[in-house]
């Protein structure tokens, strides 16, 4: 059965639609669905080491996958060392590999 692969490219911070796509992660793991999270863009500020996130922490709680974009991070000057635990830098052939494989994916 394939998962489902959300992608979230909105500041966390300036966004309540990053919360919504935890929310939803949350939602789908629950329902029984394999989920990864995939964080591009701005999304990968939260990933930060000492950024408020309870939204993402709950998330890592669920034992989701959390992928941040390597290029993202770089972008950003976050090394992959400062990334808080749960979380792995990967790059964004990950998503064009899921979505190859029949994972459902929703792009914010």
């Amino acid at each position: 059965m394939p998962g489902y692969l959300l992608i979230e490219s909105r500041d966390p911070f300036e966004s309540t639609g990053a919360a919504r796509t935890c929310e939803l992660a949350i939602q789908l793991r629950a329902a029984g669905h394999d989920v990864a999270l995939f964080l591009v863009q701005n999304g990968v500020l939260a990933v930060r080491s000492g950024a408020r996130r309870a939204e993402l922490d709950k998330v890592i709680g669920t034992k989701i996958e959390v992928l941040a974009d390597d290029f993202s991070l770089r972008e950003r000057g976050i090394a992959p060392a400062g990334l808080i635990g749960g979380v792995r830098a990967a790059p964004i052939d990950s998503i064009v590999e899921r979505m190859a494989a029949g994972w459902n994916t929703l792009w914010h």
